[in-house]
Protein backbone atom coordinates (compact mmCIF):
# COMPACT_ATOMS: atom_id res chain seq x y z
CA UNK A 1 0.00 0.00 0.00
CA UNK A 2 1.29 3.45 -0.89
CA UNK A 3 2.11 5.99 1.79
CA UNK A 4 -0.67 8.61 1.92
CA UNK A 5 0.17 12.29 1.46
CA UNK A 6 -1.76 14.46 3.90
CA UNK A 7 -2.30 17.43 1.57
CA UNK A 8 -3.59 20.07 4.03
CA UNK A 9 -0.69 19.43 6.44
CA UNK A 10 1.84 19.39 3.60
CA UNK A 11 0.50 22.66 2.19
CA UNK A 12 1.04 24.30 5.59
CA UNK A 13 4.42 22.71 6.40
CA UNK A 14 6.28 22.50 3.06
CA UNK A 15 8.77 25.23 4.08
CA UNK A 16 10.13 22.99 6.85
CA UNK A 17 10.74 20.01 4.52
CA UNK A 18 14.24 18.93 3.46
CA UNK A 19 15.25 20.15 0.00
CA UNK A 20 18.24 19.27 -2.17
CA UNK A 21 19.66 20.87 -5.32
CA UNK A 22 17.74 20.03 -8.52
CA UNK A 23 18.89 22.59 -11.12
CA UNK A 24 20.68 25.93 -10.81
CA UNK A 25 18.47 27.99 -8.46
CA UNK A 26 15.85 25.24 -8.10
CA UNK A 27 15.67 22.89 -5.11
CA UNK A 28 13.56 19.74 -4.79
CA UNK A 29 11.89 17.87 -1.95
CA UNK A 30 11.04 14.37 -3.16
CA UNK A 31 7.74 13.05 -1.86
CA UNK A 32 7.71 10.04 -4.22
CA UNK A 33 10.61 9.18 -6.54
CA UNK A 34 9.03 6.49 -8.73
CA UNK A 35 6.61 7.00 -11.59
CA UNK A 36 4.47 8.87 -11.01
CA UNK A 37 6.96 11.09 -9.21
CA UNK A 38 5.72 13.67 -6.72
CA UNK A 39 7.81 16.54 -5.36
CA UNK A 40 7.92 20.12 -4.25
CA UNK A 41 10.13 22.39 -6.35
CA UNK A 42 11.37 25.65 -4.84
CA UNK A 43 12.59 28.29 -7.32
CA UNK A 44 14.87 31.12 -6.24
CA UNK A 45 14.03 34.54 -7.75
CA UNK A 46 15.07 34.51 -11.42
CA UNK A 47 15.58 30.73 -11.56
CA UNK A 48 14.12 28.48 -14.21
CA UNK A 49 14.12 25.14 -15.99
CA UNK A 50 15.12 25.10 -19.69
CA UNK A 51 12.81 23.98 -22.48
CA UNK A 52 11.69 20.36 -22.07
CA UNK A 53 9.12 17.92 -23.46
CA UNK A 54 6.68 15.98 -21.33
CA UNK A 55 6.69 12.22 -21.93
CA UNK A 56 3.63 11.91 -19.68
CA UNK A 57 1.20 14.21 -17.92
CA UNK A 58 2.72 16.82 -15.60
CA UNK A 59 0.46 18.41 -12.99
CA UNK A 60 1.53 21.51 -11.03
CA UNK A 61 -0.11 23.24 -8.07
CA UNK A 62 1.48 26.60 -7.25
CA UNK A 63 1.96 26.85 -3.48
CA UNK A 64 3.73 30.20 -3.18
CA UNK A 65 4.99 32.96 -5.47
CA UNK A 66 4.38 33.02 -9.22
CA UNK A 67 5.54 30.40 -11.74
CA UNK A 68 5.69 31.36 -15.43
CA UNK A 69 5.97 29.66 -18.79
CA UNK A 70 5.38 30.74 -22.38
CA UNK A 71 1.60 30.56 -21.86
CA UNK A 72 1.31 32.76 -18.81
CA UNK A 73 1.93 33.47 -15.13
CA UNK A 74 0.45 31.31 -12.39
CA UNK A 75 -0.11 32.68 -8.84
CA UNK A 76 -0.71 30.59 -5.69
CA UNK A 77 -3.57 28.14 -6.07
CA UNK A 78 -3.10 27.78 -9.84
CA UNK A 79 -3.40 24.24 -11.18
CA UNK A 80 -1.42 23.75 -14.40
CA UNK A 81 -1.60 20.56 -16.45
CA UNK A 82 0.95 19.91 -19.19
CA UNK A 83 -0.12 16.94 -21.33
CA UNK A 84 2.14 14.31 -22.83
CA UNK A 85 4.00 15.75 -25.84
CA UNK A 86 3.77 19.38 -24.67
CA UNK A 87 6.91 21.53 -24.46
CA UNK A 88 7.79 24.61 -22.44
CA UNK A 89 10.38 26.29 -20.26
CA UNK A 90 9.55 27.41 -16.73
CA UNK A 91 10.81 30.31 -14.61
CA UNK A 92 9.93 32.53 -11.68
CA UNK A 93 10.94 36.18 -11.58
CA UNK A 94 10.08 36.49 -7.87
CA UNK A 95 10.65 32.90 -6.70
CA UNK A 96 7.98 30.29 -6.11
CA UNK A 97 7.20 26.85 -4.77
CA UNK A 98 5.11 24.25 -6.60
CA UNK A 99 3.78 20.78 -5.90
CA UNK A 100 4.54 18.78 -9.04
CA UNK A 101 3.65 15.32 -10.28
CA UNK A 102 5.23 13.71 -13.34
CA UNK A 103 3.74 10.55 -14.87
CA UNK A 104 7.11 9.98 -16.56
CA UNK A 105 10.42 11.87 -16.64
CA UNK A 106 10.74 14.91 -18.89
CA UNK A 107 13.06 15.07 -21.92
CA UNK A 108 15.34 18.12 -21.79
CA UNK A 109 15.46 19.93 -25.15
CA UNK A 110 18.04 22.58 -24.21
CA UNK A 111 20.45 23.18 -21.40
CA UNK A 112 20.60 26.17 -19.09
CA UNK A 113 22.64 29.08 -20.37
Amino acid sequence: MADPVHLPRMLQDWQAMVFEPFRDGVDICHLRRSDPALAILRYAPGAGVPRHRHTGLETILVLDGVQCDERGSYPPGSLVMNPEGSEHSVWSDTGCAVLIQWERPVQMLEEAT
